[in-house]
Formats: structure tokens, C-alpha cells, sequence
């Protein structure tokens, strides 16, 4: 149950602010892309068009509590 309230008061925090739902994006697109070394960028791409959805949701907590620590 914590677990979903963080993540929807993440979520809220990427729907309400461009800056961090852009950086937040980007920290799952690129820890994504290590964990995908093996396709080529084109298909990792695809990938990524298709899954983002799911990804950006399911790492929404996560990478918000990132974008706060990167300036420590």
C-alpha cells in the first residue's frame, strides 16, 4: 500500500513539473538501455516507444527520489 501512494504522488510530481518528468525519463531510458546492451539502438527504440508507458510507471518512485538526490 505504501508502495502506491508513493508512486502516485510520484506520478503527480512528473504530470506537474516538465523539468523533472523530463530528467525522470531520461534516468529510465538510460538505466533501461544498459539493461538492453544487446539490441541495436534501432530496436531499442522501438522498444522504448512501446514500453515507456509502463516503465515511466512502474519507475515513477524511484526515479523522483533520484532527481532529488542528484544535486547532493
Amino acid at each position: 500500500m505504501e508502495r502506491d501512494n508513493l508512486m502516485h504522488g510520484a506520478r503527480t510530481a512528473l504530470n506537474q513539473n516538465m523539468e523533472m518528468r523530463e530528467w525522470c525519463e531520461l534516468f529510465l531510458k538510460e538505466r533501461e538501455r544498459e539493461s538492453k546492451a544487446e539490441m541495436t539502438d534501432e530496436e531499442f527504440e522501438k522498444f522504448w516507444k512501446y514500453h515507456k508507458p509502463e516503465i515511466m510507471h512502474a519507475g515513477a518512485a524511484e526515479a523522483v527520489q533520484a532527481y532529488k538526490m542528484r544535486a547532493k
